[in-house]
């Protein structure tokens, strides 16, 4: 009996290892439980914040803006990222701003804000009013009493304007789904995943100034996971180009991420392009451009 160990060993091991890994993702979103209450959300993937001293509350009130101590850069800034919106679909960019407690009170003011000059003429814009804020979050849900022309513009107008809420405050690791006052059941990104579009470019941002190599990344959900870049100049010349494949493809949306080397370019206007190569005529398909500021490359 003693003999027949080491084989039935192996052959459990082995098939183990042919089970295939689970993949797919909807982006960047919470990570981890969600305390019970919190008055706060602090950015996925930040470090927890310092536990208060004795005697100190460790939650804030469950009415007005809930605040937090969120972790923020040496300089004193804090970045968060917002989801705008572009042809009907949801669109990403971040601001990096001074730190406060009042993170959701910051995000959504900044998404009520809009867009900068340059990720306007990008196509970018904002249906979400002024005045949205969030008045208490508990059990990861954030709840929200909005201003009374929330839902105008019809329901496809509506829908997109909450998938903007929506996911720009789970990318809080408080917060993991959202409620809208009084009557509507808690939502979270899955309910919205049809708004992304086939490529999603989380980083560099509009605006950004890069130095070669660019690291660029996102989510996709595109023919046999495979992603391309390219870095074009101020004349649109293509000085560097690259290409990956994300974790999932092909029916489910993956991450992806590289880095992409750019040489004979003067310092100044450039473009990030991140495509799709159809696989019927090879042309640039779900194409995205980010307007960004080039280093000078060698």
């Amino acid at each position: 009996m003693r003999r027949l160990m080491p084989p039935l060993a192996a052959l459990l091991l082995l098939t183990a290892g042919c089970v295939p890994p689970r993949t797919g993702t909807l982006g960047p979103a919470p990570a981890g439980p969600s305390p019970t209450t919190s008055a706060a959300a602090a950015p996925t993937g930040a470090p927890a914040p310092t536990p208060p001293a004795p005697g100190i509350p460790t939650t804030a009130a469950t009415t007005g803006t809930p605040t937090s101590a969120a972790p923020t850069g040496p300089d004193g800034t804090l970045t968060v990222q917002l989801w705008f919106a572009r042809a009907g679909k949801l669109v990403p960019t971040r601001r990096t701003l001074p730190a406060t407690v009042a993170t959701s009170r910051l995000a959504l003011t900044e998404l009520a804000a809009g867009p900068s000059p340059a990720e306007r003429a990008a196509g970018l814009t904002t249906l979400v009013p002024a005045g949205t804020e969030v008045t208490r979050i508990a059990d990861g849900v954030a709840t929200l009493v909005p201003p009374a022309d929330l839902d105008a513009g019809g329901t496809v107008t509506a829908r997109l304007r909450r998938a903007q809420v929506v996911w720009t405050l789970t990318q809080f690791s408080t917060v993991r789904r959202v409620a809208f006052a009084p009557t509507d059941t808690a939502t979270g990104r899955d309910d919205y995943a049809d708004l992304l579009p086939p490529i999603v470019v989380t980083a560099p941002a509009i605006g950004d100034r890069l130095a070669s190599p660019v690291t660029v990344a996102g989510t996709a959900d595109v023919y046999e996971a495979t992603v391309s870049v390219r870095v074009l100049d101020a004349a649109g010349r293509e000085i560097g180009t690259a290409f990956t494949t994300a974790s999932c493809g092909s029916g489910c949306r993956g991450t992806y991420r590289l880095n992409v080397r750019y040489r004979h370019a003067a310092a100044g206007r450039g473009t990030v392009e991140v495509y799709e190569v159809s696989a019927r005529d090879g042309s640039r398909i779900n194409l995205v451009r980010v307007p960004v500021d080039l280093a000078a490359g060698r």
